[in-house]
């Protein structure tokens, strides 16, 4: 079950129907949050799809960023604000879509369509430093144990992401396994979980020099050892604790390490 190049696209039809509910939810957020009717305003792709990493199968996760005086107001809330955060974003997409399953999970809103697509919403707010800057780095609600606030930084993730994926670089090799790992698990272990992020940030570090071939380049010998093997090896020698995530540096949740493992070694 060895990786291939271009494998597990996403069909046009999908995209687009992934589109259209994108620019949906965004606009129903805008709506009660902005005052505004944009459909792309105040959002973005997160998670696997805005990684460039997504197959069919994948949930759709989006980032919608939120005024900042509204994060003022929810850490003044008695009680659980992450979670009163959430209800609000919530019924703001219950509102156009009264008929859909749609409920907040611990940081995110989620949204089952009954076609099965289904969408994971994170409200954020952008965190400004001491002197009214931006870094990027995003402040999002975590509703589990009472309530808390946690930080994200997905545009440097997506960028490194691109940047090892080019072609002076893996030339493809890294989005095409990082899908091929996604397919595998899906096909042989559905039952099991395995995150998106923690599947990226182990590729992103374990494909070394491995790329697929460029124009004019010949196979090299090597040792002998494949693709899918340098991988396992470098599963071998590592732990759960020794993953972060491409471009922000942030710890991966290893929860899901032995599922890789399994994963890994399907696929050798």
């Amino acid at each position: 079950m060895g990786v291939y190049r271009d494998n597990h696209p996403i069909d046009s039809d999908t995209r687009s129907l992934i589109s259209k509910r994108y620019k949906t939810i965004t606009k129903a957020v805008n709506g009660d949050f902005w005052n505004s009717n944009s459909e792309t305003a105040h959002s973005r792709y997160v998670g696997s799809y805005g990684r460039g990493t997504a197959i069919n199968v994948s949930d759709l996760d989006v980032l919608v960023e939120l005024p900042n005086s509204e994060y003022g107001h929810f850490t003044s809330l008695s009680g659980n604000g992450p979670s009163r955060l959430l209800q609000a974003v919530k019924k703001a997409i219950q509102d156009t879509y009264p008929r859909t399953d749609i409920h907040g999970d611990g940081q995110v809103v989620v949204v089952n369509f009954s076609d099965g697509m289904k969408f994971e919403i994170l409200p954020a707010f952008q965190k400004i430093d001491y002197w009214g800057d931006w870094d990027g780095t995003y402040i999002y609600p975590d509703s589990n144990m009472g309530g808390n606030w946690l930080t994200t930084e997905p545009k440097a993730e997506q960028n490194a992401m691109a940047n090892r994926n080019r072609y002076l670089e893996s030339n493809g090799l890294l989005m095409d396994t990082c899908k091929h790992i996604r397919y595998v698990r899906s096909e042989n272990f559905s039952s099991y979980h395995l995150s998106g992020i923690l599947i990226d940030s182990f590729v992103y570090s374990a494909i070394g020099d491995w790329h697929w071939l460029r124009d004019g380049e010949e196979r090299s010998k090597g040792n002998g050892v494949s693709y899918e093997q340098s991988l396992l090896d470098y599963y071998n020698n590592h732990y759960s604790w020794m993953v972060f995530a491409p471009g922000s540096g942030m710890k991966v949740d290893g929860d899901d390490w032995e599922v890789l493992g399994k994963v890994l070694r399907k696929m050798v």
